[in-house]
């Protein structure tokens, strides 16, 4: 090497600081290759329709194709768990503003007493600061691809398009359903993360002992579901015969007796009609009634019936019978 001119420094540099710098390097670039993954997937759902960049985005960070990426963001969630749930950050936030503005009326105030000009105001920019359109924009469109993910990934798991995903949701809220009785909202939060990190993890690291056991567990359901299907059939026609012999020997008595009934004597013979002759109404002639009279009745005095009723005899006594001496 000293024959071609080339000279060698020794190495004075720490290697746990190369190796930081090696690793934030690839953390960095996993990070930009992380960004790049956000495209729209050529991939659609059952009935075509077209998925959104989140699909992409969320599929390569869970999947742990860059696992620095992966594992920083777990982290980051993590960390904002514990720290919402330990720290009052709320009230620093208020104890930042207040004490900024605090500082900034005072230090205003002292400069219109002492320096008749005011301090703070002189940093005042010409014009102030706003979010630009192509900003709002670009921010408001990915907030509706991310709302858009969102609701296309529960319809899929709502109408089983994927009948795997669909069982593994289940249960998930089955389980949430009953941990929230007893874990915290925050640690049920820490659970619901760690899962969704670390179980496709655990799935790429086995999976075709996954793979087989799933399809074990599908060939199963489908042998029982086949000999429910044969069952049923072999029931519902077995059903299906008996009440057609029934009906069968039903009509078949049902014919047999109408037969008897026609066939019996009564049955047979027919009631001869009477004849009934019309009865003639009676005439009603004038010599019917009798004849009325011609001259009015004559009144007599009450005193002639007096006197003819005192001219008759009065009876005679009872002659007494003599009485015979025993």
């Amino acid at each position: 090497m000293a024959d071609s001119g080339d000279v060698s420094y020794p190495n004075t540099g720490s290697p746990v600081v190369d190796n930081l710098k090696a690793e934030a390097s690839k953390t960095s670039n996993e990070f930009r290759d992380l960004k790049n993954s956000r495209v729209t997937p050529s991939t659609t759902t059952t009935n075509g329709q077209p998925l959104t960049p989140y699909h992409s985005l969320l599929y390569s960070l869970l999947s742990w194709e860059q696992p620095r990426a992966t594992a920083v963001s777990y982290a980051t969630v993590i960390g904002f768990i514990f720290a919402a749930r330990y720290l009052p950050l709320l009230r620093w936030a208020f104890k930042f503003l207040y004490m900024s503005l605090g500082l900034t009326a005072l230090v205003e105030i002292a400069g219109q007493v002492i320096l008749k000009q005011g301090i703070a105001s002189s940093f005042r920019p010409r014009r102030y600061y706003t979010i630009p359109k192509e900003t709002q924009e670009v921010i408001l469109e990915d907030l509706s691809q991310l709302l858009d993910f969102f609701l296309i990934e529960f319809q899929r798991i709502l109408f089983a398009e994927n009948v795997v995903h669909t069982i593994a949701a289940f249960t998930a809220a089955f389980t949430g359903y009953w941990l929230v009785r007893f874990v915290p909202i925050w640690g049920l939060a820490v659970i619901s993360v760690t899962v969704a990190y670390l179980g496709p993890l655990v799935y790429i690291s086995n999976r075709e002992i996954i793979d087989e056991q799933i399809t074990n567990l599908q060939e199963i359901i489908c042998s029982q579901t086949n000999q429910l299907k044969d069952l049923a059939g072999e029931r519902t026609s077995h059903a299906t015969g008996v009440m057609k012999q029934y009906v069968g020997e039903y009509s078949h008595k049902a014919q047999e007796y109408i037969g008897r009934r026609s066939a019996s004597p009564e049955m047979t013979k027919v009631p001869t009609p009477v004849k009934t002759e019309p009865v003639a109404e009676p005439t009603i002639k004038t010599e019917d009634f009798p004849e009325a009279p011609k001259v009015e009745p004559i009144a007599q005095p009450v005193e002639t019936v007096e006197t003819v009723e005192t001219s008759e005899p009065a009876p005679a006594p009872a002659e007494k019978e003599p009485l015979l001496a025993l």
